[in-house]
């Protein structure tokens, strides 16, 4: 317990954590600070590629092995499942119609590589080791959970399908989505390219890596600051608890399955990690085609302005010490 508090104090106190609380404090506070939304992209777009590469790397260190393909696959299913769960609990505690709750529950399903990347640092912070595929496993979460998430809305409304694009259109936005092109082409260039690759960049995806994710969050605050001040009216007190809970909801169901796969202390908190994270790239840019009827104020301030907060404080060290606990 004293580690997890440790870890929770420092990881609050360091300074990519200090910069989103900046920024959402200065976004509820109502400042201008503003980072320009193509500066916005391009940070997005660098921590990507940092983060699928030396994934990339990582397994061509160490191969393919029963671990990755098992890695792969209960990502798969959890990603399928999480919606249903979340889905559930949206219908029996909350108001929400089963448009909107569809639209919310395919976020929670779906996984958020910022908060990924956050959770790297601190396993590396505890030396924790972990596996480097991880990043390929965030890359086959994405789909799975907008998949179910339209399943459970064409139960619910039968109109909805016929609401949104095409079958094709649909599975066209989510495999072309930019952050699935980058996150998994940077993974298949770092597997071919391997540790020379690494090295050759190193100066460009290692060493200014920290800096840029302080700027990135700072905006992540800003945006999720602006967001709770616009959905405020829109989301009542059940679903804040929604917000609060299901990640841990998530964290519990992927603990099983990191401990039956076998993964090191830090790769199982990294897999529990993407269990327990929203959506808020991926997934916003399927629903808009897919559920245009669902309203984003609901579903981008749930991920953004309640689960990402949350998990960016407080959740990464509880799951820290989760995958201690089950692959210590």
């Amino acid at each position: 317990m004293d580690g997890t508090l440790s870890l929770a104090l420092a990881n609050l106190l360091s300074p990519p954590v200090l910069f989103f609380a900046l920024g959402l404090a200065a976004a509820l506070a109502k400042s201008d600070l503003a980072i320009p939304e193509q500066v916005a992209k391009t940070l997005a777009i660098y921590l990507m590629i940092a983060i699928g590469f030396k994934g990339g790397v990582e397994v061509a260190k160490f191969g393919f092995d029963t671990g990755l393909l098992l890695a792969l696959a209960g990502g798969a299913v959890l990603s399928a499942l999480i919606p249903m769960v979340a889905f559930g609990y949206l219908r029996a505690f909350s108001k929400l119609d089963g448009i909107n709750a569809a639209a919310v529950a395919a976020h929670y399903g779906s996984i958020s590589i910022v908060t990924l990347v956050a959770a790297t640092q601190a396993v590396q912070t505890l030396n924790l080791p972990f596996e480097g595929y991880i990043v390929a496993v965030a890359a086959v979460m994405e789909t799975p959970a907008i998949l179910t998430a339209l399943w459970l809305a064409t139960r619910a409304d039968p109109s909805a399908k016929s609401s949104g694009e095409s079958d094709g259109a649909l599975m066209r936005e989510i495999m072309l989505n930019g952050s699935v092109v980058v996150l998994v082409g940077a993974f298949i260039i770092g597997w071919v390219t391997g540790e020379e690759g690494l090295t050759r960049i190193a100066p460009f995806i290692v060493d200014p890596f920290q800096g840029v994710l302080c700027l990135f969050l700072l905006d992540m605050g800003v945006v999720a600051g602006r967001g709770l001040r616009q959905g405020a009216k829109l989301l009542d007190w059940r679903l804040v608890v929604f917000g609060l809970t299901m990640p841990l909801v998530g964290a519990a169901m992927a603990a099983p399955v990191a401990y039956l796969i076998g993964l090191e202390p830090g790769g199982a908190a990294l897999f529990i990690t993407l269990a327990a994270s929203a959506s808020y790239i991926a997934v916003p840019a399927a629903m808009r085609v897919a559920l245009p009827e669902a309203k984003p104020a609901i579903y981008l301030t749930l991920s953004l302005g309640i689960t990402f907060p949350f998990n960016i404080t407080l959740g990464i060290p509880l799951y820290a010490a989760l995958g201690q606990m089950i692959a210590g």
